[in-house]
């Protein structure tokens, strides 16, 4: 498979990894659009939010508590963050892996991000 997050995901990329455990890895955007911008993925590879089947609700479980941890470890949760999900290339998904962008670290966060 040619998936940059899958390369990332079995280290072949090397990344700024912020959390990992069996199911998500989450690291730091390259390109960030906010002070803190990190990225939420599964390491099972599921494409966009139509691949996601019921056998992946643990997997989704597991980003949503990554992003819990991942906030108070980043001191976001009182202030508070922008969760965005591309899906699909009119919303601007580049990479065909599924993931969540984390964006917080300053008071008021510009426009969507379109990437």
């Amino acid at each position: 498979m040619d998936c940059i997050f899958c390369k990332i995901i079995d280290k072949v990329i090397p990344s700024q990894i912020v959390y990992e455990d069996k199911d998500v890895l989450a690291f730091n955007d390259i390109n960030p659009a906010a002070p803190v911008h990190i990225l939420v993925i599964p390491k099972k590879h599921i494409g966009t939010v139509q691949d996601i089947s019921s056998e992946d609700k643990d997997i989704l479980t597991a980003m949503f508590s990554a992003i819990n941890e991942i906030s108070r470890i980043k001191n976001l949760s009182e202030q508070g963050y922008r969760l965005i999900i591309n899906n699909g290339k009119a919303a601007g998904q580049e990479v065909f892996h599924l993931h969540i962008h984390i964006l917080g670290g300053k008071d008021k966060l510009g426009p969507m991000l379109t990437r």
